[in-house]
Parts: structure tokens; sequence; C-alpha cells
């Protein structure tokens, strides 16, 4: 028997979090191997996978229509009202699916729109919304949670029809269907048959669905886990959310055919719903060069108005003129070359407006980042002080950040002072409009390590059990996955399998054999890695669109921030022609500036660090000796190790040094081979003298890949933009154009004058480290970085110091390690004093004074008012104890916590009573001052106020020795509050009274 036409139409994928089991590849794969025409995917409540739907349909090998739909929410009265079932206002399914453009648009307005205005529990709209926006819409009446369906299973088989027949006179006769399953579910066969019959009587069609949740029959279980995940149950438990079927899998058209075999036509229906769809999305690779509609960047308006291009010829004539004074001929034509590539893209409005914000936020005082990434390679970036590092002087490439030949938007990502980022997005919604600007959504996946925890609580594993597997699973972005540390995974590529080979964990192959029960926590471990979790804003993620987000993009909202964020993760929205950009807030901007502020207060003066070249010798010379605690990306252990092998003397080195500690170049042995030549211990000689200018800086090692291009270009006559293809093509290990490249690339160093032998030597070397080789551009650009933090700590010790421990005070681990650096250069700590501790770690003489924000308990605002009572009984020459700051500050203010925290780390220990007997007065000290908060409220003035004017309450009768802490329980109480031993530690001696 032939298979019926047959396409699947009601599809959930794990953008379904957490309750549909299907990865989007997957199923276009099965719909393609078992000849399905279409699919549709219709997650809950959103269009996460659309995208990723529409590229991998339309990539199949057998092409797959992709129908982009959704299972929406319907609140039964108002999106704008709470959820509520009792109240009349609980929420039904119902299947759509865009049939054009026009519907595509639709959808996108309602699945935004359950998020942003009809978020309750779940994304909802309501009949209201959907009649605005059901133009272009096919719609199927649902599942059993759709309202259909539901009346039938309330017996109201009239209220029923009525319903169906508006659903069809909202979206048109020949666009609304009534959905049927067959699953298994006895509640469902019984809606039906009340379904066939309204068909019968209606004339609407009956289509077969099979509300997928799995790919195959035997994922049913891991599915159900996903549901306990979820729900946050245990599998056992009998009465948790479960699914009353196992049948909710990818059926073949045979399977469909066979159980609609009495109702074939709602089979064959199926493809009346798919042929009616025409939806092309426009992706920017796609279109032509020079398509106006190929990119959706703002034209930017200079103030004042005017031409952008001339405006922007201006801005470059003078940051020209200011940064090359002398000979600008290298520069002149370096500038002209990437203004023509520039202008030919269409980028000019996406310059000015990335010059824009690092105007406006350098003018309001925030610190921005020398750079970082391919960006630094061009001149227009650096005339622009988008980037502050000369590209030319530094060998950097501009074809490694715009290839002409590989066309795609500009990448330039911003760091700016962690502070200050909410402020430049802030202006960016102010400057282009708050519809114009949205945060980017990024989906979190269940990773190897949060994989075995989530499925082990699941399970009921007990948690010492899961615990011992996670700590065999190694730590980092970089974690191989479950099936490479299992040995699982294989390649028929032998150097590949060696390199997997290499991966496995033999222990944690042992453990997930040793029992029943830790093979069900693989098993299922190993279904579940890798599927999103749930969503969140990307951590620095923007898009500015030339027209609102909505008419590109389906907007959510992040729950914790109740920020507006895409539907769509970056790559797709650069892909829809939308300008992305990172705003980064980098805490090390953050730790200069406040450095600088402490300089300063002191009568210091800062240089320029970024004029000149950066060859302070006391920098090297602090770098040498591996103090590099508090320096940008120079702290770890494996880096002072790496940096005392190399002996830093130079920027070059720097770079350098950034560039080679990576886990690639480390596995090859990079570092050794650089350490060696530069040290002399290894001859460094080059095959051809063209290389010894690429390579002598990094003694004839291949560190960057701007060398490899270099080299293919100086060498073998690329052109710069084959040799960032040939870049990228080895970055990716593409062995298919690296061995096109192969051919090339010796012809050309032959015929420049190298031998056969040599040529094929330098080829294999560039395939045996610039693989490895890291972006120059960046390295350089975060070098700067690094420079900068070492000079403040060879010059400026305490104030860096000081500056670091307010910048990591949430981090009680981080301020010990930096305060163990302070002592070890002979820089006192003084402790939290109530006197003199502001919020921020702060330089008092030589020594820091701690900060009081690093004690656990404390908040910015209470500690505000704290010191705020402080100078006010200072300015009145009053004593500054317990008892008198308790009666000055606000008790709504300053609460018992507070205060609590501060006797524990000891801000009361000048007052030479032991913080056990201020700790058991703080009750009393609290008590009188509600009290005179009280009076000061009332205006009435204290009987003693006289007296306390003339001469200060004697207070110490409210301190009782009996109350002292020991020794062990003062210390106890202080890492408590502090997170670290800060006046003594339990193993050692005191010196002197505690």
């Amino acid at each position: 028997m032939t298979a019926p036409d047959f396409v699947h139409l009601h599809v959930h994928s794990e953008y379904s979090l957490l309750d549909g089991a299907n990865r989007i590849p997957n199923l276009v794969k099965a719909a393609a191997d078992d000849g399905q025409r279409a699919l549709a995917l219709t997650d809950h409540g959103n269009l996460f996978g659309a995208i990723e739907l529409y590229k991998a349909a339309k990539a199949s090998e057998q092409e797959v229509k992709p129908l982009i739909g959704c299972e929406v929410y319907i609140a039964r009265d108002s999106m704008h009202k709470p959820h509520s079932k009792k109240q009349g206002n609980g929420y039904n399914h119902l299947t759509l699916i865009a049939r054009n453009n026009e519907g595509y648009q639709n959808l996108i307005q309602l699945a935004s729109s359950a998020y942003t205005e009809g978020y309750h529990f779940r994304p909802r709209i309501d009949k209201e919304l959907l009649s605005q926006h059901a133009e272009g819409i096919n719609c199927l009446s649902g599942c059993l949670a759709g309202e259909i369906n539901q009346l039938f299973r309330e017996n109201k088989e009239d209220e029923a029809e009525r319903l169906a027949m508006d659903f069809r006179d909202l979206f048109g006769k020949d666009h609304f269907w009534l959905e049927l399953q067959r699953n298994g579910i006895a509640l469902q066969d019984r809606v039906n048959e009340s379904m066939v019959r309204l068909a019968q009587r209606t004339g609407i069609p009956l289509v077969a669905t099979n509300d997928i949740h799995y790919l195959r029959h035997e994922d049913c279980e891991a599915q159900d886990l996903l549901l306990c995940i979820n729900t946050n149950a245990k599998k056992k438990e009998e009465n948790r959310f479960k699914f009353d079927t196992d049948s909710l899998y990818f059926r073949t058209r045979d399977e469909m055919g066979h159980i609609f075999r009495d109702l074939p036509d709602s089979v064959t229906e199926t493809m009346n719903v798919a042929e009616q769809v025409d939806i092309g999305i426009e992706f920017s690779f796609e279109k032509e060069d020079g398509d106006p509609e190929k990119y959706h960047i703002p034209v930017f308006e200079p103030e004042g108005g005017g031409d952008p291009e001339k405006f922007f010829n201006e801005l470059l004539e003078a940051g020209l003129n200011r940064k090359y004074s002398g000979d600008q001929k290298e520069a002149r034509e370096r500038l002209e070359m990437e203004k023509k590539v520039i202008r030919q893209l269409g980028f000019t409005s996406y310059f000015l407006i990335v010059w824009d914000l690092i105007k406006w936020s350098r003018e309001n005082g925030i610190p921005v980042g020398p750079g970082r990434g391919s960006a630094a390679g061009s001149i227009v970036a650096y005339l622009l002080d988008i980037t502050l590092i000369d590209p030319l002087y530094h060998g950097l490439i501009f074809e490694r950040f715009l290839n002409p030949e590989r066309v795609s938007m500009p990448d330039i990502d911003i760091d700016f002072c962690k502070d200050g980022r909410e402020r430049v997005l802030e202006y960016t919604r102010e400057k282009y409009g708050n519809d114009h600007v949205a945060q980017i959504i990024t989906f979190g996946t269940m990773q190897s390590k949060g994989v075995i925890r989530d499925v082990g609580r699941a399970l009921d594993v007990p948690l010492r059990e899961v615990d011992r597997v996670t700590k065999m699973i190694p730590d980092g972005p970089n974690t191989p996955k479950l099936p490479v540390l299992l040995g699982l995974e294989k390649s028929e590529d032998a150097k590949k399998q060696e390199e997997l080979d290499k991966k496995k964990n033999d222990d944690l192959i042992k453990v997930s054999k040793s029992s029943e029960e830790m093979r069900e926590l693989f098993d299922y471990s190993l279904s579940l890695e890798g599927m999103s979790r749930h969503f969140s804003i990307h951590a620095a993620g923007v898009v500015i669109a030339d027209r609102p987000i909505l008419e590109y993009v389906p907007l959510a909202v992040d729950k914790r921030a109740g920020t507006p964020i895409t539907q769509w993760a970056a790559g797709h929205l650069e892909d829809l022609g939308l300008l992305k950009m990172d705003y980064l807030g980098l805490r090390t901007l953050t730790i200069l500036d406040k450095c600088e502020a402490l300089i300063r207060a002191a009568g210091g003066e800062v240089p320029n660090l970024l004029e000149g070249t950066q060859d302070d010798p006391e920098v090297y010379k602090l770098l040498m000796t591996g103090d590099t605690q508090g320096i940008f990306q120079l702290e770890s252990e494996g880096m002072r190790k790496l940096i005392t092998r190399m002996q830093p003397d130079c920027f070059a080195d720097l770079v350098a040094l950034l560039a080679l500690y990576r886990p690639g170049p480390l596995d090859a042995e990079m570092d050794d081979l650089y350490v060696n030549r530069k040290h002399g211990r290894e001859a460094v000689e080059y095959e051809h003298p063209v290389l010894e200018g690429i390579l002598e800086e990094t003694y004839g090692c291949i560190v960057y890949q701007e060398q490899v291009m270099r080299i293919s270009s100086d060498l073998a006559g690329f052109s710069l933009a084959e040799a960032d293809n040939l870049r990228k093509a080895m970055g990716k290990k593409i062995v298919a154009i690296m061995e096109k490249f192969s051919e090339k690339f010796v012809e050309g160093a032959v015929k420049n004058g190298c031998s056969e032998r040599d040529a094929k030597q330098i080829w294999d070397n560039i395939l045996k480290f610039g693989g490895y080789g890291f972006n120059k551009s960046h390295s350089a650009a975060y070098a700067i970085l690094s420079y900068q933090t070492a000079w403040m700590k060879a010059h400026y010790r305490r104030e860096f110091l000081a500056a670091n421990l307010s910048c990591e005070m949430s981090d009680s681990d981080k301020v010990k390690a930096l305060l163990d650096d302070a002592r070890s250069a002979g820089i006192d700590i003084l402790g939290p004093d109530a006197r003199h501790s502001e919020w921020h770690f702060l330089p008092e003489g030589e020594a820091i004074r701690y900060g009081l924000g690093a004690i656990k308990g404390t908040g910015e605002q209470a500690i505000t008012h704290l010191v705020r009572a402080r100078e006010a009984l200072r300015e009145d020459d009053k004593p500054i104890g317990l008892f008198e700051l308790t009666g000055q500050a606000d008790p709504k203010e300053v609460g018992k916590i507070a205060w609590e925290a501060m006797i524990k780390a000891g801000a009361f220990d000048y007052t030479d009573i032991n913080r056990g007997c201020v700790f058991a007065a703080l009750e009393g000290a609290l008590a009188d001052g509600a009290k005179a908060a009280a009076d000061r409220r009332s205006g009435q003035a204290n009987l003693f106020g006289a007296l306390e004017e003339e001469e200060a309450l004697d207070t110490s009768s409210q301190y009782s020795e009996y109350d002292a802490w020991s020794r062990h329980d003062l210390l106890d109480k202080e890492y408590e509050a502090l997170g670290h031993y800060l006046s003594g530690h339990p193993y050692f001696t005191p010196v002197g009274p505690v």
C-alpha cells in the first residue's frame, strides 16, 4: 500500500522549553527521510525556533517546506487580566501557522504581545488581539487543551459549534480546520467523535496531527524526565504531572495513514494546509552587494543635519591629521582602501553609529576600552577613536575585520566600564527610539555537569553520588560533551580519533557502568545534554534597527529584569541584516577609572598611557617576577608560570602572551617554542627571507592569524581577502578548502623564488601551527589593558589594589587574594572601622582601609546612611560609638542585620570592647535609637538634650563582660561576615589581645 501524502502540522521542539525533546535538525531529517514535503514548528507560545527551522528545512538535501507556526495560549477573557480558571480567565491552546508574509508578520505580533502585554504564568493572547492579526494565518482547532475540545468535554456541543464558526469566519472558510489526534488517550477518542460530527454539520474540514514532543517512540522516557525537571518532581512520584500517552513521536506517513484509515481525507488534508503556505524570509547573505535592503541599519543623522558621507569624511580627515602628523602616505593609502570597501558595502552609518556611542560615553564619564576583536585592524576605526591602537604600527590587517570577498556585517564589540553600561543602553534607546532597540536572547542549555545534576535530581539519585560524578567532569566552557568523555564519539579520521581518545575519562566510564542506577543516570543525561533549558538576556548583545524591531523580529521578556528581548539569537539577527553589537561591561575599565580617581584625589597625575610606546621598564620588571595579581588577563596560575618562563621585556611579548595562553597553542607546545627561541635555547630559522619580516617579532613562530595571512599574501601571492578565507578555513579545520589552497600556495611561493621543498615545508608549518593562530588585533588591543593595569600596579600599587578590592567586594575569595597581595608588598590592611571606613576600600596613609561594602549583610544604601549619620555626629563634635550611631541613623535605613554584620567584622574594635559585648548591647542600642528617631519625627526634645550637649552620656554600663566572645568564636563570626579571616587565624597563635 502506498504511503499517503501527509505532513506534520503540530510539532514541538526543544524551544517548548523542558517540554519538547526534539532538536530541529533531527525533525527536518526525519521529515525528509519519510518523504514528507513540509514540516511545521508550533512551539508553546513562542517563535524561538522559527528561523532555525527555516534555514534547516531550506538546506535539506530533499527540500522540506518550512511551516512557521505557534501553539498559542489564549486567555478565555482577557490577556490583560491575571490567569485564573476560577474567575473564568484560564487559557486554551490554538494551533496557528503563517500562510504568507502578512501572516508571518501577524504571527510575530501575536507572539510578541503574548510576552510584552499578556504574560502571566504563560505568554498569552486573547481573541480580541487574535482578531486584529488573523489575516494570512491558517488555524487548527488545537489539542485536548483547545477550547473547542474543552467544550466537547463539558458536553457543550452547541457552544463548540458556535466557536468553530467564529474561527472559520475570522480566518476564512478555507483556512480553518478541526484538528484530530489519535494518541491512545480515551478522552481524546471521545472528543474526536464530537469533532467528526461537527465537521459533518458545518463542512469544516478535519486534519490529522500527532502533537509531536519527541522524535522516536523510545524517546518517550527521556521526554518524561524532561517534564520532571520542568516541574521539579521526582520520576517515581505517583501524582506528578505526566503525559497520559507514549505516542507523541514523529510518526511516518504509513503510521498516520494506518491510524486514520477510517478518515483518510484528514491525513491528505495536511497537504492542503502546507500547500497554502508561501513565505519567503530574506537573509542578508543571499542578497547582492549594494542592495539597499541587504542591511537594516539606521541612517546616521549628524547633529544639525547634513550628509552622513560628508560628515564621515570630515571626521576621518580630522583623525588622520591628528594621529599622523608627519608622513601620511601609508596611512592615506590604507584609509582610501578601507573607505572604498566600507562605502561599497553600505556601512558608513554603521561606523558613525559606533563612533557616536563611544564619543557620548567618553564625554559622559563612562570609560571605554581601547578596542577588541578584529576591529582593531581598521584604520577607519582608529581614526574615529573607536579603537585606540595604531593598526599600521602593529601590523594589523583590515581584511581580517572586513573581507570584501566574504561580505558580512562588521562586528564591532565595545567594552564599557561595567558601572556605565546601562547608561549607554539608555542613550541608545533615546537616540534611536525604544521600539528600534532591543537586547538579545540567549538560551541556557543543559551542559554535561548541569544535565547530570538535573537528571540525578529527577531520578532521586543521592546527592553525594551526583557530586561524585560531576567532580569527574572538567570545568570551563571547553569541557568535552558526555559522548566524548565516555568514549562514545568516534571518527574515521585517525588524527581526530587520537584527539578524542585523549579526552576520554576512564574513571567516568567506569562509574557509568557501575550500577543500574548509574547506567540510567548516564543514559538520560546523554539524551538530554545540550537541549535548551531556559532563556535569558544575552550578557552583551544589543540590536538596533532602522524600523521598529517588531517588523523584523518577535520579542519576549526576560522575567528577572522585565526587559524586552528578541526571540531569536544573535546569529539569526545578523543573517537577517540587523545591526548587532555587544555592549560588554568590563570590570577592568572600572578598576582603572577608580584607580585614576584615587591617584588624583591624592594629588598625583596619571599620564596618557596610550601616547608613545608601551615600554616602561618598571612594568616589565614587575611582570617578570610573576607579580600579576589584579593585572588584566595575567592573573591565573598558569599564566604566571608562562610569564616567569618567558620573561616578557617588551610590548610584543605581552601581545604574544595573550595569544599563546590558550588551550590550542598550549596543547601544541607553541609556548615552549616561543620561550626557547626567545632565550636562545633553540635556533630561529626562516625558510625564505619574506618570512623573517613577518615572523621576526615572534621568533619565527606562527602565533597570529594575521601572520598566516601575510605569509599567504607576501610569499604565495594571495590577495588579503583570499588569505582571510584561508585563515577562516584553517580555524574551522575545513579540509576541502585547505586542500584547494595548498596547491595554489606552493605554486605561488615557487613563483616568488622559493624551492618547492621549502614551500611545502612552510605550508606544513602553517597547517601545524596556523590553525591555532590567534587574532592579533584582539590580542594587541587587550594587551593595552594588561599594560595599563601593570603600569598602575608598578607605580601606584596602593591605589591600584584599593580600586581592585572595591570592584571585587562581592567575591570574598578574590578579596582575600588581593589582601594577601597587598600584605606581600608590605602594605598594611586596616580593618573595617565605623569611624573611618567608607563603602569602598580606600588608601589611608601608607595602608589600605577595609571597605564596609565587603561585609556580608550590609548594603550600599545602609552604609550611605551610616556614613551620613557619622558625619553628623562629627560635625556636632560628638563621640562615634555604637549607641551614638544607632541614635543618629534612621533605623529604617540601617537595619539590625547590617549592624550585626559590622560588629562581627570588627567595625567597632576601636572601642576596645570585645565584639561579643558590643553584639549583646546592640538590642538596647537599637531600641534607644528607634526612640530617638521617633522623638525626632514627632519634634519632641529629649529630656536630657541640654545635658547631652554639654557632656556625652556614659554608655560603658551598657556592655557586659559576661557576653564576651572567645577568640575562636570571634574568628568564626568574622569569617561569617567577611568570607575570610582578617584579624587572625584559628590555627595561628595570636599576638596581643583580640
